[in-house]
């Protein structure tokens, strides 16, 4: 007998037939003698709806009633999940996450988990009920109803997996595991049958929406058994490990990510003496913006040319910023560009293989895609390209690394 934790998404709960679905795989899985317990989001589109709702009557909700707004959700979802599970005579009983005792923090909207009191889900398990819990939410220690921000429910299911020692925690969505890349630009993407924690981390980091990278990085700090799986057909899905077995050290990459948010600011002719970037970079993260990829370049006259990159979102804000700094600076020009895509390579073969970077860049220059800005890790190589070469690029890189074979030359 194992327990198992579940996760269930929006689309996964879309309606009633598809809750109907989630009780037949969750019955099945409590009638070969595991102990469940099955953690689930809003229905799809509710979220949204509810916060449309508070728009309306307000221009600035209260962050706190919005937690209590938007909350609600997930416990319409609960609801109707234990009583499917009744009607195929499955003793089940539903939780919200104050009745679970989830607390966090009590920052509104991206609440974070401290500790979960596993012992009234734990007694309900022994007694061979399946636990159904409200992901998204918890409360602070006031006992005020918190969230956890978008994705919030994959934390909330890695926290109860974590909690409860579980034999694996399960995330169902809508694909059937992680692929080597999005299935929609390279038809011949392969699911991957396992990835290390270490992989799916720069993976969600870098654009891939399968896993919240906030659960990711809890599994990877409890060790938490990970799995995605999808939730309208059967299949192994693709685990999430902790140790690089010899078949993955033969493998030199497992997938490449990419994201279409990105924008590059440069700040040109700014003196080349120390401080320069500190002041450059304090201004912007001043301004609540993050910076990912930076490069500086010297040149012969004593001054240098400083680019990073931002959120698409953040480039007019940052390009403001960048124009006031650079005056005080006696900077010569400020440029931008939100027309720009990051594109990724991951593996953790790269520790034991030469030859990466040289693959991934002469693949590129086949495709006549200019390089504009390059980051390196341990285990990924990214690179900055003009957005109109993503699709063509990461096709490339697919290819070359022979991703669609599988092939571990």
């Amino acid at each position: 007998m194992a327990l198992i934790v579940q996760k269930y998404g929006g689309t996964s709960v879309g309606n009633p037939e598809r809750i109907t679905n989630v009780a037949n795989k969750v019955a099945r899985m409590h009638a070969e003698g595991n102990q469940v317990v099955v953690v689930v989001s809003a229905m799809s589109g509710e979220t949204n709806r509810l916060i449309d709702l508070a728009n309306q009557v307000s221009d600035d909700p209260s962050p706190r009633e919005l937690d209590v707004l938007v909350s609600t959700g997930e416990q319409v979802t609960i609801a109707l999940l234990a009583m499917a599970l009744h009607k195929k005579g499955v003793e089940a009983v539903s939780y919200t996450g104050y009745q679970v005792h989830i607390r966090t923090d009590n920052v509104h909207g991206k609440a974070r988990i401290q500790d979960i009191d596993g012992q009234r889900v734990k007694t309900d398990l022994d007694a061979g009920r399946v636990v159904v819990v409200a992901g998204f939410q918890g409360v602070d220690e006031s006992n005020n109803i918190t969230t956890l921000g978008r994705g919030g429910s994959d934390t909330t299911a890695v926290a109860m997996a974590a909690a409860l020692k579980a034999d694996e925690c399960q995330i169902y969505t809508d694909v059937d595991g992680v692929y080597t890349t999005d299935p929609r630009i390279v038809a011949e993407a392969r699911r991957l049958d396992r990835i290390t924690v270490e992989e799916m981390l720069e993976m969600a980091s870098l654009g891939a929406k399968v896993l919240q990278i906030r659960s990711v990085e809890f599994a990877g700090k409890y060790r938490v058994p990970l799995r995605v799986l999808s939730s309208f057909e059967d299949g192994p899905g693709t685990l999430i490990t902790y140790d690089e077995d010899e078949d993955m050290e033969q493998a030199r990459i497992s997938g490449i990510a990419f994201n279409r948010d990105e924008a590059k600011l440069t700040l040109m002719g700014v003196p080349d003496k120390p401080g320069i970037a500190s002041r450059i970079l304090g201004a912007v993260a001043g301004a609540n913006i993050n910076v990912d990829m930076i490069i500086q370049n010297t040149g012969e006259d004593g001054t240098t040319d400083f680019s990073f990159t931002v959120h698409r979102n953040d480039y007019t804000k940052g390009k403001g910023i960048l124009a006031t700094v650079g005056k005080d600076l006696g900077a010569t020009e400020v440029s931008g560009d939100d027309k720009i895509v990051k594109i990724s390579v991951v593996g953790v073969g790269m520790r034991s293989h030469a030859g990466i970077a040289s693959t991934m860049f002469a693949a590129l220059a086949d495709e006549g895609i200019n390089i504009q800005m390059i980051s390196t890790s341990e285990i990924k190589i990214s690179v900055i390209v003009d957005e109109k070469y993503l699709e063509l690029g990461v096709r490339a890189l697919h290819s070359a690394f022979g991703l669609e074979q599988g092939t571990t030359d």
